[in-house]
């Protein structure tokens, strides 16, 4: 497991909390376990994914919706023309 108190030198332990330091710099509670971040991204990444999917499908239903009705309109003026004759 890698630690981000090897790289950000300026941690504080919090008292009672273990894994979980303060930034001196930018007063920010930070916690000390990679990997967990790692996972929690990797999730994240995925839900991103999955909703950019979402929306793809969506925007793809919509214009088969609207293409479907200009046929519809398309057929039923071929129709009426022809049954006006």
């Amino acid at each position: 497991m890698t630690s981000i108190k090897d790289d950000l030198p300026e941690l504080i332990p919090v008292e009672g909390k273990d894994g979980l330091y303060r930034d001196v710099s930018s007063t920010a509670i930070v916690k000390d376990n990679q990997d967990e971040y790692d996972k929690y991204m990797a999730s994240y990444n995925k839900r991103q994914k999955e909703a950019a999917e979402k929306r793809a499908l969506q925007n793809e239903v919509s214009e088969l919706k609207s293409e479907m009705s200009e046929i519809k309109s398309l057929l039923l003026t071929l129709v009426q023309d022809k049954n006006d004759r």
